[in-house]
């Protein structure tokens, strides 16, 4: 495929990398907002920019009826209207939160545990925790948030919230540190024990793949996705 990457920082670098080495032609590396010239008549778009910039940068490509895998987060308020542009112009678009393959089963697995934890209300509380990385400018993270929402749709909570809260709002926790790639904890705690789910990413090469897997996936197809039906998860 001819990929063109759109936020070339240390996320694009890495893809850039993985995509050469599963014979891709990676035919754009873009810090700046595409143009048509720019992107060299590409298959497929990768974006991993930054929330000021993801939706002028997707609404462009998906209008020149290029498929669209996005990585970038902090900006989804705007989301249904990306995916009504997607639709208008008979392309695809693929969201994405996290696209680490163990990510995706862990999104699977904390919804089995919310499911199986609703009986158990009165005697656990839930709580969310995330650490990443110093330079990361959104919070909570992209991936606590679809963890949150994974809890959120099996259980008695109605929202999430910042720090510590009670009653319908579910708590997470958003702590930077160091260089630290990504780690994610569900914690279900009550007056005699702890149940912990956790997610720990050693570095970013499998976010990078995930979204190259993706780009092979979404090529030919038409409509809204999410990594749940690239791995056939749904």
């Amino acid at each position: 495929m001819k990929i063109a990457l759109v936020g070339y920082g240390k996320m694009g670098q890495i893809i850039d990398e993985i995509a050469q080495q599963r014979g891709h032609d990676v035919v754009a590396r873009l810090k700046e907002t595409p143009t048509l010239e720019s992107l060299n008549n590409a298959d497929v778009v990768i974006e991993f920019s930054n929330p000021e910039a993801a939706f002028n940068n997707i609404k462009f490509c998906l209008e020149q009826q290029i498929p669209v895998v996005c990585g970038t987060t902090g900006w989804l308020e705007k989301k249904p209207e990306i995916e009504k542009i997607a639709i208008d112009n008979e392309t695809a678009f693929i969201y994405g939160s996290n696209f680490s393959l163990g990510v995706n089963l862990f999104f699977a697995m904390n919804e089995k545990l919310a499911q199986l934890m609703q009986a158990f209300k009165n005697e656990y509380n839930c709580q969310l925790e995330e650490i990443h990385h110093i330079h990361k400018k959104d919070a909570p993270s992209g991936t606590a948030i679809s963890i949150a929402e994974g809890i959120i749709k099996h259980s008695s909570f109605n929202s999430w919230k910042l720090e510590e809260t009670q009653g319908a709002e579910l708590g997470i926790f958003a702590i930077r540190e160091d260089e630290v790639p990504g780690t994610h904890s569900v914690f279900y705690r009550s007056n005699v024990d702890e149940i912990e789910l956790k997610h720990t990413a050693f570095n970013r090469k499998g976010f990078a793949l995930g979204a190259v897997i993706a780009s092979e996936w979404i090529v030919g197809k038409k409509g809204i996705f999410g990594m749940s039906d690239v791995l056939g998860l749904s």
